[in-house]
C-alpha cells in the first residue's frame, strides 16, 4: 500500500515536510508534518499539521491544523508519544527552534488542547538552538522507570561542544518534564528504542564528527545518562534524520541511502563526497532481529530523492512509514507505505 498523504503545492500550503507516525491506543494512524506555507525552506510561516487514518492508511482525513501563529513564525519539529496507560497524545515540538511547547489530545488526535510552554525545565540557557525529534517518542515497558514518557531531542550549545542530543522525560503522564544528560559532540537529529534488556538505544544523525554512518549511543537508567557515541559502520548515511522503532531486539530502520561509496583504502573507512557527505536519495528500510549488531535484511521503499521518514509499528505485525520522497526533489510528498518483511 502507497499512499500520497499531503502533496506539496495543495490545500494552502507550498511544501509539507517532518512527518511524524504514530498509531494511538484505539488503532488510529496519526500523520504529524510541518505545513510550509510561502516555501522550501526551514524557517518563514511553518504550521503544525496533522491527518488521520481509521483504516489503517488505506483512507486520510482532511488536513487539521494543529497550531500556527500569524505571520512569519516557525512552528515545527513535531515528536508525539502515546501514554499506553491513559490513551493521551502528547506532541511537544518548537516555536522558533527556541521555545519548546507541548500539545496533547484526550480524543484519539481528533481535538488538541492549547499548548504549554515547558522551555524553562528541558532547555539550558548556553543553548542557542533546539529541536524536538523529529520523529517520535515512546514509553518505557520495562524495569523501574516503566511508563516513563522519553522524547528524542537535539540542540546546539557555545563552542564547547556544538551540536548535542539529549532526552526529556516525564514520569507523571505529562503532566512534568525533566532533562537528561547530554550526547556530544557533532550529535543532532536522533530517535530511540528501548531494547529487550531494558536499555535504551539512541539512533542519531551526526552533524559532525561524522564519519558517514549513525551515531548510536546507549543509556541503562531509563534515558537520563547517556554513554559515549560509537558510530555503526552497518548504517550508512548522508546528514539528514533517520527513523529507528522497535519491539524488544527486533528493530526497523529508514533513512536514504547514496549509492556505494568507494573505500579509503589509506584509512580503511568509507568517504561521501558532495554537500553533506551523500545525496537524500532511495528512501531504504533495515532490519535487526539482534539488538542493532547485524542488519541482514533491506527493502528499498523509494527510488530517487527521498529525505527524512518515520516508521510504526502496526498490531497485525506490518511496518509502516510516512516519508519524504518525489521524483524531482525530495519533498514534492509525504508518502504513506505499509508493508511485511
Amino acid at each position: 500500500m502507497k499512499t500520497h498523504v499531503f502533496i506539496s503545492g495543495r490545500n494552502g500550503y507550498h511544501t509539507y515536510r517532518i512527518p511524524a507516525l504514530l498509531m494511538t491506543k484505539a488503532g488510529t494512524l496519526l500523520a504529524f508534518c510541518e505545513g510550509r506555507r510561502n516555501g522550501r525552506g526551514d524557517h518563514g510561516d511553518l504550521d503544525l499539521l496533522v491527518k488521520r487514518s481509521e483504516d489503517g492508511g488505506e483512507t486520510w482525513s482532511e488536513q487539521q491544523l494543529i497550531y500556527g501563529e500569524p505571520g512569519e513564525v516557525t512552528i515545527g519539529n513535531p515528536c508525539p508519544v502515546v501514554d499506553e496507560d491513559t490513551g493521551a497524545i502528547w506532541l511537544p515540538f518548537c516555536r522558533e527552534n527556541d521555545a519548546v511547547l507541548i500539545a496533547h489530545s484526550e480524543d484519539d488526535g481528533k481535538t488538541w488542547a492549547d499548548p504549554v510552554e515547558i522551555t524553562a525545565d528541558v532547555k539550558k540557557a548556553t543553548w542557542n538552538w533546539y529541536a524536538t525529534g523529529p520523529g517520535i517518542g515512546i514509553q518505557l515497558q520495562r524495569g523501574e522507570h516503566k511508563g516513563r514518557l522519553v522524547i528524542p531531542c537535539d540542540h546546539r550549545a557555545d563552542e564547547t561542544y556544538g551540536n548535542g542530543s539529549h532526552v526529556i522525560y516525564s514520569d507523571d503522564h505529562g503532566a512534568t518534564w525533566q532533562l537528561s544528560a547530554v550526547i556530544a559532540p557533532g550529535a543532532n537529529e536522533c530517535q530511540v528504542v528501548e531494547l529487550g534488556d531494558g536499555s535504551l538505544m539512541m539512533n542519531i544523525r551526526m552533524q559532525t564528527h561524522s564519519e558517514g554512518v549513525r551515531g548510536i549511543s546507549v543509556s541503562r537508567d531509563g534515558g537520563h545518562h547517556w554513554s559515549e557515541v560509537v558510530h555503526d559502520a552497518n548504517l550508512p548515511c548522508p546528514k539528514c534524520q533517520a527513523s529507528w522503532v522497535g519491539k524488544g531486539d527486533r528493530l526497523v530502520f529508514s533513512n536514504p541511502v547514496s549509492p556505494t561509496p568507494p573505500e579509503n583504502p589509506e584509512s580503511g573507512t568509507r568517504f561521501y563526497p558532495g554537500k553533506g557527505r551523500g545525496e537524500r536519495v532511495d528512501l531504504t528500510v533495515r532490519l535487526s532481529e539482534d539488538g542493532g549488531q547485524t542488519w541482514p535484511w533491506k527493502k528499498l521503499l523509494h527510488k530517487g530523492p527521498a529525505a527524512y521518514s518515520c516508521l510504526a509499528l502496526l498490531p497485525n505485525g506490518d511496518i509502516s512509514c510516512l516519508y519524504e520522497a518525489g521524483g524531482e526533489h525530495p519533498y514534492q510528498y509525504l508518502i504513506f507505505e505499509r508493508f511485511r518483511i
